[in-house]
């Protein structure tokens, strides 16, 4: 209200004319900054909410969202085949329910994931190159992704890959309700179980966003929780930046019992992958098959 009448009597030496427009628009104008201030705040945190998610290399990014705790799969990337820096309690919780990030780091034992969102075109190459040096892979996928691409489905079955759980519609599933979590597992699986005549038996959740519910609800619906202890900023298709980048960023951080995260619409992933498993075989690691990685012990 001081700052009204301050603003008021200023106008008042102006002229009557001036004073009389300036009463009506001042209240207005006040209004209007009370009203949008909660705006303001919303897209601030907005922004720095997206900022937290797209730096995935990040340990600590786990925050409290109503009263819940949301565990935001981050990471810190070593060199020198030494494992990834965690957030203990993002690993505390993933571990409670049998989930898991990494295999035996005693063990040169490499491990290949890919998310499937959508198709960009480089996946039969994957295959091509996944078949020609006898590794097995696991491929994370979405509804939309499982109902537009059967044949490369079933090239990942019948080649002995495993089609992991990414859910159906790749929800934060954290903000959504039980029952949400539940159906978002339970109707990618069904519909794969159905034309494929196999049920899914790892869940890779969406942003790698979880929670206790969320974890609790997968181990019961026998989902295995599947994160991963290397990735990098691969799924910008326009961004790109060629094979050789592709190659050192996978090669340069190596690790015993490496969940390694690649996203299949990359084209440097899918020019790169053939010189990757060569030279990691080179190295003296193996690769492990989806059977390996789900009978790996918690807690390595």
């Amino acid at each position: 209200a001081s700052f009204l009448h301050i603003f008021t009597e200023t106008c008042m030496q102006k002229g009557g004319f001036f004073v009389h427009k300036m009463r009506i628009i001042a209240p207005v104008i006040l209004l209007l900054t009370i009203l949008s201030f909660p705006l303001i705040l919303h897209f601030n945190r907005t922004k720095k909410e997206y900022a937290v998610y797209v730096n995935e290399i990040e340990t600590g990014n786990s925050i409290m969202v109503n009263g819940n705790m949301v565990y935001r799969w981050g990471l810190k990337r070593n060199k020198d085949g030494k494992p990834p820096e965690v957030g203990t309690k993002e690993v505390t919780m993933l571990h409670k329910y049998g989930g898991k990030y990494i295999g035996d780091t005693s063990e040169k034992k490499i491990y290949l994931t890919f998310d499937e969102g959508y198709e960009q075109g480089y996946t039969e190459k994957i295959l091509n190159v996944l078949r020609d040096n006898d590794v097995k892979a696991v491929f994370f996928v979405t509804g939309p992704y499982l109902d537009k691409n059967p044949e490369l489905i079933r090239r990942m079955v019948e080649e002995g890959h495993e089609v992991g759980n990414h859910t159906v519609n790749h929800y934060s599933l954290p903000t959504k309700s039980a029952t949400i979590v539940e159906k978002e597992i339970l109707e990618l699986d069904r519909v794969f179980y159905e034309k494929y005549g196999k049920h899914m038996r790892m869940l890779r959740p969406p942003r790698g966003e979880y929670d206790e519910k969320t974890l609790k609800i997968a181990k019961d619906l026998n989902h295995t929780c599947i994160l991963w202890s290397f990735a990098y900023r691969d799924w910008l298709v326009d961004k790109q930046k060629g094979a050789d980048h592709a190659y050192k960023m996978i090669m340069d951080h190596v690790h015993n019992g490496a969940v390694l995260l690649l996203h299949a619409v990359s084209k440097d992933n899918a020019d790169a992958l053939d010189r990757v498993i060569k030279d990691i075989k080179q190295q003296g690691y193996t690769f492990g098959t989806p059977d390996e990685l789900m009978n790996v012990s918690v807690g390595r």
